[in-house]
């Protein structure tokens, strides 16, 4: 059986068919009853909507003056999130102590528009708000981490942090950076020194330090955590840094938007290097070439992570090196466990 805009939607398109079938409105609207002025109201509808715009729709426009005030309506819809056992007449009660007036059938008014109407919705609605926030405090508590430099990390190599630390300007030789490397479980440390800052230079720490020292541990390096420095940032297929993790599988992270302090593991450590390496071998020594402060770099890397031992979050006191063997057997128990 047709309903009323069924019938109502047969009888317009009946008359749109007619007048297409006669090729002739005056005579199609004389059969059907109706004006020419409604034909063309039909057909303008039909053309801009389709069927559904041909349907009868309620033309009452709600009376926007009778309306509470959008602050009024906001109060009432946290009241009924906030409590949502209490009535109409108790809201109402309630909201009138705290200066906020709105009578009964005003406040369901106001639930009818937010889907409210009823203790379920209400209950369903603070769900929802609960949910909304527990998110909300979990990627507060994510970005507190990240800034803090407590970052996921699972075992050694599990994730690397790379940046470039602009050592100073050696005379006959220009600008010096540092290109580092950072295993963020154990705090390995890798370091070489560049008179530029490029994609290949940053790329050849990788290839000359960081992968074979971590072979000889018989350890992956699965990703690798950088800024968005042109040195690490490119079009994958010309980029020398981009097509070096590609070649070596591994997956490249990078840090926020205008948040550089998510790498909070390397500026910890270049704060470290700076104090307690580059100040005082500049007082102590003269160095005439990159190689030979490039010895004595390697020489404190190596009692970095062999003798110097770390109160980080992984180390609790130990030497970097002895954490990376220490919890070495983690990654191996975890390969195991995947094959």
């Amino acid at each position: 059986m047709l309903n009323s805009n069924d019938r109502i939607v047969k009888h317009k398109l009946g008359l749109l068919n007619l007048a297409e079938e006669l090729g002739n409105v005056s005579r199609a609207c004389k059969v059907m009853g109706v004006s020419r002025d409604t034909f063309y109201r039909y057909k303008e509808a039909a053309e801009d909507g389709g069927v559904d715009a041909l349907l009868d729709k309620n033309r009452r426009v709600p009376n926007l003056k009778n309306r509470v005030d959008d602050a009024t309506e906001q109060t009432v819809v946290c009241y009924a999130v906030d409590y949502p056992a209490h009535g109409q007449v108790r809201v109402g009660n309630e909201l009138r102590k705290q200066g906020v007036f709105i009578s009964p059938s005003g406040v369901r008014s106001v639930w009818l528009r937010h889907g409210l109407a009823n203790f379920k919705g209400r209950l369903k609605a603070l769900e929802a708000k609960v949910a909304e926030a527990q998110v909300q405090a979990l990627e507060r508590k994510k970005l507190d981490d990240e800034v803090s430099g407590e970052i996921e990390t699972h075992h050694p190599g599990y994730l690397g942090s790379q940046d470039i630390f602009y050592v100073g300007t050696m005379k006959g030789v220009g600008r010096i950076y540092q290109q580092t490397y950072v295993d963020t479980y154990s705090k390995v440390a890798h370091a070489k020194l560049y008179s530029t800052k490029t994609p290949i230079t940053a790329a050849d720490l990788l290839n000359d330090k960081v992968l074979p020292f971590m072979e000889d541990n018989d350890l992956p390096v699965l990703r690798i955590l950088t800024d968005r420095g042109t040195e690490y940032c490119g079009r994958p297929e010309t980029h020398d840094y981009q097509l070096y993790l590609a070649v070596n599988q591994i997956d490249h992270t990078k840090t926020k938007v205008k948040s550089p302090q998510t790498n909070g593991i390397y500026e910890r450590f270049h704060r470290t290097i700076l104090d307690e390496f580059y100040r005082i071998t500049f007082r102590k020594k003269l160095y005439e070439t990159i190689q030979q402060l490039q010895e004595d770099l390697d020489d404190w890397i190596n009692y970095y992570n062999t003798e110097r031992t770390h109160q980080g979050k992984m180390c609790n006191g130990r030497t970097p090196m002895q954490t990376l063997l220490d919890d070495k057997q983690k990654w191996l128990e975890k390969a195991l466990s995947q094959t």
